[in-house]
């Protein structure tokens, strides 16, 4: 490739892709750019519209307005970067979003989990219990 920053970036998506497959979502992929109408660079990222930003110069703020309006573009209900951390793997990077969408984040995931116990307390109590042994 003869453009080494492209390279840096595409080597960034492809290895988040492949922990997102092990990790998480075994259908994660690469998106194909769309101009004005993209949708993010990853597909896979639960109700996420996901930018993969590997970059010396790391810009917050740009990095999650592109992220909010792909989510947009994608019918995703949240936007995130995930940024590289430099001299470290991916699991070491960074999930970034602004506040107020991790609020609507946070509230989503309040709401479903006292939905969860309200109709299967028991499955949740499972659930939460395997959640929390990961930390």
């Amino acid at each position: 490739m003869a453009n080494p920053a492209k390279a840096k970036g595409t080597s960034w998506e492809t290895t988040l892709v492949a922990y997102l497959r092990e990790h998480h979502n075994p259908g994660a992929r690469r998106n194909a750019q769309m101009g004005r109408l993209d949708i993010g660079d990853i597909d896979g990222y639960y109700l996420h519209a996901t930018e993969a930003k590997a970059e010396k110069t790391i810009t917050l703020s740009s990095y999650i307005a592109q992220a909010t309006k792909e989510a947009v573009h994608a019918g995703q209900p949240y936007g995130c970067a995930v940024v590289k951390r430099r001299m470290k793997g991916v699991a070491d990077g960074y999930v970034v979003r602004d506040v107020a969408t991790d609020v609507r984040l946070m509230n989503r995931l309040r709401d479903m989990e006292e939905a969860l116990q309200d109709v299967g307390f028991d499955r949740w109590y499972a659930l939460d219990k395997q959640h929390r042994e990961t930390v």
